[in-house]
Formats: C-alpha cells, sequence, structure tokens
C-alpha cells in the first residue's frame, strides 16, 4: 500500500472516530438532560403524593407511612417497566 492510500485510511479512521464519538456524546448528553428533567417531575409528584396521603391517613401515621411506600413502590416500579420497555424497542 503506499504511503497516499496509508494517510487517506488514516484520515477515514479518524473521521468516523470523530463521528462515533460525537453521537456518543450527543446520546450522554441526551440521557443526562432527560434524567434531570425526571428526577425534577419525580420530584414534583413526590410532592403531591405526600400531601395526599397525609390528608388521606391524618388518623394514624403508621397507615400513612405504610400507604405512601406502597404508592412510591408501585410508582417506581411502573417506571422502571416503562423505561426498561422504551430502551429494548429503541434497540
Amino acid at each position: 500500500m503506499s504511503g497516499k492510500n496509508q494517510k487517506l485510511t488514516k484520515k477515514q479512521k479518524l473521521k468516523a472516530s470523530a463521528v462515533r464519538f460525537n453521537n456518543e456524546l450527543r446520546k450522554t448528553l441526551n440521557t443526562a438532560i432527560v434524567a434531570a428533567f425526571s428526577f425534577l417531575i419525580a420530584l414534583t409528584w413526590r410532592d403531591l403524593i405526600t400531601e395526599y396521603v397525609n390528608t388521606l391517613t391524618s388518623i394514624s401515621p403508621l397507615q400513612g407511612n405504610l400507604i405512601k411506600a406502597l404508592i412510591v413502590t408501585i410508582v417506581g416500579v411502573a417506571g422502571i417497566l416503562m423505561t426498561t420497555f422504551l430502551i429494548k424497542k429503541q434497540e
């Protein structure tokens, strides 16, 4: 292989590597931004659920904590299942 062809191949490899890096960077930034917004949404819903459960269970604090734990667990598991489904579907 001549020197010119070798340089061209190296340039092509470098360009392909830069494109892959750019794609991975975009994916990672997208994931970080989505995670930040998701965290914000989760905190907002947490406050709402806490207030609602506190209102419903003002008689017994122990029952209130149990109901709160169940609601958070159900919402969390549903979120995990939906996320897992969406990620597998994209692959």
